[in-house]
């Protein structure tokens, strides 16, 4: 849960935090550009603080607070059961009614232990290591900007102070909108978000289906693919491959055989008149090329 909240702060770009060092400095700079369709990009990366921190909050409150739906899902899995005449799970006399063996509890040791490892960082790492990688010379020559970030560097007061700054920064309260949003909507009036849903279906339909990008990446890409590699299996694998040069060589040394193996009858008098026929046809050559000579 803990680590869960910090997380949740550092994504959103809480000042002080890493999230904030990283993100409060690109949005800063496409607040500062003078290039056109700069202000157009600075409200978008605004609203996208919004968005982060309403979606964030959200998984936070949808993931620890509200109503217990393990609870509820356990007595729907009950009702279920008993339909179906099925034999319901036995409750552990140590829960509480209404508790089954997987309702949530503390994770091992396994998982806890690379969270805590992540979320240290997360609280300290920007305050390390901002002034060297974003003043400093941690990139050399392979990033660097040519339009004053020298001077942009000698301003640079610390992370303190830079981080107590950002309490006054517009990137803060569009985080503080959305926190105060996700808040309102997903611990004090949960209906909200139902009748926003109903209300806004065909976008929420939109949304939900990902803009529809699996269907047609699906129809498009992935079964022009399929027909391409089964055209490549019917034509290569199986036309010429194994009809012609395995089963095909085969077939033709099967064919071969079935031919020689009528002339092999096992009669001695079979083969004495084949060997008679041969030496009549050994007798004729050589008399054919005699005659050809003497002309």
């Amino acid at each position: 849960f803990i680590t869960a909240w910090i997380g949740t702060l550092a994504l959103t770009g809480m000042p002080g935090f890493a999230g904030f060092f990283s993100k409060d400095a690109i949005i800063e700079a496409v607040g500062e550009s003078h290039r056109w369709g700069a202000t157009y990009a600075y409200l978008c990366v605004l609203l996208g603080v919004f968005v982060t921190a309403f979606y964030s909050f959200r998984l936070l409150y949808l993931t620890f607070h509200g109503e217990e739906r393990f609870v509820v899902g356990a007595g729907k899995h009950a009702a279920h059961v008993e339909e179906n005449g099925e034999h319901a799970p036995q409750e552990d006399p140590h829960h509480e009614p209404g508790h089954l063996d997987h309702a949530p509890h503390e994770s091992p040791l396994v998982v806890t232990l690379p969270l805590i490892l992540l979320a240290i960082p997360s609280i300290v790492i920007g305050a390390i290591a901002v002034g060297t990688m974003l003043h400093g010379d941690f990139f050399g020559h392979a990033i660097f900007n040519a339009h004053g970030e020298g001077e942009g560097g000698h301003e640079f007061a610390g992370w303190l102070k830079t981080a107590l700054e950002g309490f006054a920064g517009e990137p803060f309260f569009f985080a503080l909108a959305g926190f105060i949003a996700a808040t309102y909507v997903y611990l004090f009036n949960p209906s909200i978000a139902d009748k926003t849903k109903s209300a806004l279906h065909p976008l929420w339909n939109m949304l939900d289906k990902k803009y529809w990008f699996d269907p047609i990446y699906q129809a498009i890409f992935a079964r022009g693919s399929l027909l391409l590699g089964r055209a490549f299996w019917k034509g290569g694998d199986v036309g010429v491959i194994d009809n012609v040069l395995i089963d095909g060589s085969a077939s033709t040394v099967a064919r071969i055989a079935g031919v020689v193996r009528g002339v092999q009858t096992g009669y001695l008098y079979h083969y004495a008149f084949a060997m008679i026929l041969g030496l009549v046809a050994l007798l004729a050559g050589l008399w054919w090329a005699v005659k050809g000579l003497s002309f």
